[in-house]
């Protein structure tokens, strides 16, 4: 939502559609909600977009809890509940501690039964520790000088402007309403609602938790079609305003831990290679469809990505349901909240979407 291109600090708290669903399984979501309502003022939409601008958020750190129940199969090399494998959140219910001093100082550390896993920005500096394996990848981002600087001439001068710019950027796929007060991680909330228009995506609604007082998320839902339960959500259970100590930021490799020093990254978002075809997206709005192409294995004439046999992807993707139609053959993978579809001539096209919307892009071509 574009209310949020100029608050960095909100795009980090709120894990949007992009992020590949997180956390699953079982906690129960009376665990995130309050039985009692708070009584606070009326707030409409416009003036909850206007409190997420408005939001300083100089520090925070808190603790976190992720799930989702996508309804996906089980998929190879990846474990679920209480695996500190970051590659795991797809599935079971996961538990973090997060600690923000602004875009250039963050960590995220995912707890397991055995370990945790963090990554950690300190300026330049990026960690990867994983303490179960005892290994450490250390990289460097490029001077902040180098990178790209942003096009600020078509920003919102004002904060009622940059609401009245969402409300009319998402109107016309989206509407937006106030729901229910509630209390996440003790602290009173307002609800922002988001219901597409359109029936052809598989999201029914997306619900935020806004803090009455700091006016940043503090609970982010994706509630499917036909359900009230979300299939997918992101809570604190516990929050902190104050700005946290510089130590959480500093990482030194404990005794007996393995470096790995990566090459320098860069701040830019990394190029597509030559040799890979582009993903572009078909259509706008909540029934967008992103099609690409995945490189065939050496010598196969099948539509098996590279190197999926190695990781056992190859048994995986002949178990999903064949389909065929006007558009060609191939197989599709479905869950709550997302549809794919791999073509058997390499195509795949994935969307919040039902199956049909799949069928007729790759019918279309395009």
């Amino acid at each position: 939502m574009s209310v949020f291109h100029t608050r960095p600090a909100l795009r980090w708290l709120v894990p949007t559609g992009t992020a590949v669903a997180i956390i699953g399984g079982g906690a129960a979501i009376g665990t995130f909600a309050s039985a009692a309502e708070p009584s606070l003022p009326e707030r409409s939409a416009a003036q909850l977009l206007v409190d997420l601008q408005t939001a300083r958020l100089d520090g925070l750190s808190g603790t976190v809890i992720k799930r989702a129940d996508l309804g996906l199969p089980s998929l190879p090399g990846i474990s679920g509940r209480g695996s500190a494998d970051l590659a795991a959140l797809v599935f079971g219910t996961h538990t973090m501690r997060v600690w923000y001093a602004g875009p250039d100082q963050t960590r995220v550390a995912l707890l397991g039964t055995l370990g945790e896993t963090d990554v950690i920005r300190n300026g330049q500096d990026i960690w990867i520790w994983d303490s179960q394996e005892n290994k450490a990848t250390h990289s460097t981002l490029s001077d902040p000088k180098d990178a790209q600087r942003p096009d600020l001439s078509h920003l919102p001068a004002t904060p009622q402007e940059a609401a009245d710019q969402a409300l009319a950027a998402i109107d016309p796929s989206t509407r937006i309403s106030v729901g229910r007060t509630t209390s996440v991680a003790g602290r009173d909330a307002y609800e922002l609602v988001l219901t597409p228009r359109d029936s052809t995506s598989l999201v029914g609604q997306v619900k935020i938790a806004v803090d009455a007082a700091e006016h940043v998320p503090l609970r982010f839902q994706v509630v499917p079609q036909g359900t009230r339960q979300p299939a997918f959500e992101v809570a604190f259970t516990h929050v902190d305003f104050d700005r946290p100590d510089p130590a959480q930021f500093t990482f030194n490799p404990p005794p007996g831990t393995t470096v790995t020093e990566e090459p320098v990254q860069s701040d830019r978002k990394p190029a597509v290679p030559e040799h890979a075809e582009r993903p572009k997206a078909v259509g706008t709005g909540w029934t967008t469809v992103l099609v690409g192409r995945l490189p065939e294995t050496a010598g196969g004439t099948g539509s098996t990505p590279a190197g999926a046999e190695g990781a056992g992807l190859g048994g995986f993707l002949d178990t999903l349901p064949k389909v065929s139609g006007a558009w060609g053959s191939g197989r599709v993978l479905t869950s709550k909240l997302f549809t794919a579809l791999l073509t058997d001539d390499g195509r795949l096209l994935v969307g919040a979407v039902k199956p049909e919307r799949l069928y007729d892009v790759a019918q279309s071509g395009r």
